[in-house]
């Protein structure tokens, strides 16, 4: 993950929000993100072994990647050595994350003044093959898509009628998962997903609407060992954007707290 939206992998996405600011993780855009009691137990751990010697960027980054291997994805080697932000400012969210009514302009030039490639972006993409999105991510999609409103026709029809009834337009919902296929597997389903006009997002179905990119999506659908491929290269490259390193940022001993 790009812990921080504009400072860099950091750590700062980890810093709780304090009365007089409100910290990255609880900017609208991060309101998904889950497991930061994860990170805490295993800086805990470190701490107990090697006092102020592993960051707290460092542990986001290793967490990161074992997480992709337990689900079935490709383990990567880590670059390590990375030192910790002090700043986290829910604010810079805006315009750094991709949002996802993105179309293919749009996440290059955000994954672009990153320092990563449309084809890096394509595959980072792919980590959409898990987890969940909320409804109010997609929902225009269902009930009020473009200038005259109602649905996108884009997306098939037997799909959209499945998520109208999981996210219906007045009334309770529930997180939707991002692969309905095989949605706690690292695989290349999303790409089959968004090949098929079954993309949840409307930027993930944007993928198909420029050559380009569509000609990434089709290929990783029949080479999945490349998609392992590219998103192992993609992950280590984002890890490596802003990093501070020597004497710049600390080691916090708490991830959750400046210091």
């Amino acid at each position: 993950m790009l812990d921080s939206a504009c400072l860099g992998c950091d750590g700062s996405v980890l810093l709780d929000s304090t009365p007089g600011n409100q910290a990255e993780k609880d900017a609208a855009p991060n309101s998904s993100l889950r497991g930061f009691e994860v990170i805490d137990a295993a800086k805990t751990r470190l701490e107990q072994a090697c006092y102020g010697v592993v960051s707290c960027a460092d542990v986001l980054a290793f967490a990161a990647r074992d997480a992709l291997a337990l689900v079935g994805g490709s383990s990567y080697q880590v670059p390590a050595g990375r030192r910790d932000g002090n700043v986290s400012v829910a604010g810079e969210t805006n315009g750094n994350l991709p949002p996802p009514t993105a179309n293919v302009n749009q996440l290059n030039q955000i994954f672009g003044s990153k320092g990563l490639s449309q084809a890096q972006m394509v595959a980072l993409s792919g980590a959409h093959t898990v987890g969940m999105a909320q409804c109010s991510s997609f929902s225009s999609r269902l009930y009020s898509y473009g200038t005259n409103g109602g649905k996108d026709p884009s997306m098939d029809p037997a799909y959209l009628a499945t998520l109208s009834t999981q996210c219906p337009q007045s009334g309770a919902s529930q997180p939707v998962a991002m692969d309905p296929v095989t949605p706690n597997t690292f695989d290349t389903n999303y790409y089959a997903n968004v090949a098929a006009n079954r993309g949840l997002l409307a930027s993930d179905q944007a993928l198909l609407a420029d050559n380009s990119t569509a000609a990434q999506v089709l290929g990783y659908t029949t080479s999945p060992g490349t998609f392992q491929t590219d998103f192992a290269s993609a992950m280590v490259a984002m890890g490596a954007i802003g990093v501070l390193t020597g004497n710049q940022g600390t080691i916090r001993t708490n991830c959750r707290v400046v210091g």
